[in-house]
């Protein structure tokens, strides 16, 4: 083995390695802040795109769109969708235009978790003990990072 390939297999100079230990880092913060809401972070992921979408009667959202937003297959968005259900958090019916698409629609209780929720990202935030610029220059790297490698 020469020097340049043993430097290449350093753990700590790994930008996947970075990536997955501050994720990993991230959902503990996260699984504490989330647990008064009962959410697991998928969860809240879905729910944060409901709320900004305003799913309701009148506008719901199908599973692909959710999907689209979160990067997630329907195999994997389904399960999530199924126990937000359970939980009276959301509601799935069939769309009457085409049954082969779910529509997705947030019950009273999923729009009333959402004031309890908007304290999330600030103390996620503070959590981090980053400045707002730096959490912003990060999430434009990070955004870009994900295009290039899409």
């Amino acid at each position: 083995m020469n020097d340049r390939t043993d430097s290449l297999l350093k753990l700590d100079l790994q930008v996947c390695f970075a990536l997955y230990s501050t994720n990993l880092a991230m959902a503990k913060v996260y699984r504490k802040l989330l647990r008064e809401l009962d959410l697991t972070y998928p969860q809240y992921l879905v729910m944060m795109v409901l709320w900004e979408e305003g799913a309701d009667d009148n506008a719901p959202l199908s599973v692909s769109r959710i999907g689209e937003r979160l990067f997630l297959d329907s195999a994997t968005l389904t399960p999530l969708l199924k126990r937000l259900e359970s939980a009276g958090l959301i509601a799935r019916r069939r769309a009457a235009d085409d049954e082969r698409r779910v529509e997705v629609r947030l019950t009273a209780q999923g729009r009333a978790l959402r004031e309890r929720a908007e304290a999330i990202p600030e103390a996620a935030a503070c959590a981090s003990q980053c400045e707002p610029e730096e959490l912003a220059a990060l999430k434009k790297q990070l955004d870009d990072l994900r295009q290039k490698l899409s």
